[in-house]
């Protein structure tokens, strides 16, 4: 399964916009390689799992 920013713990939802924003912060330089590496897969995804921690408490 691909990657998909609605999975992702950093896609949320901004009260302020009113609408859904990535909050990986980049630098210029980290966003030229994102945009221009030619692939789909983000580096920065990680799984949104919210039952982790409950994993961990068994």
């Amino acid at each position: 399964m691909a990657n998909s920013c609605e999975f992702c713990v950093y896609y949320t939802y901004s009260d302020d916009i009113e609408d859904y924003e990535c909050l990986v912060n980049l630098d210029e330089d980290d966003l030229y390689r994102f945009y221009s590496s030619g692939s789909n897969e983000c580096p920065y995804f990680r799984l949104d799992d919210e039952y982790a921690v409950v994993r961990k408490q068994n």
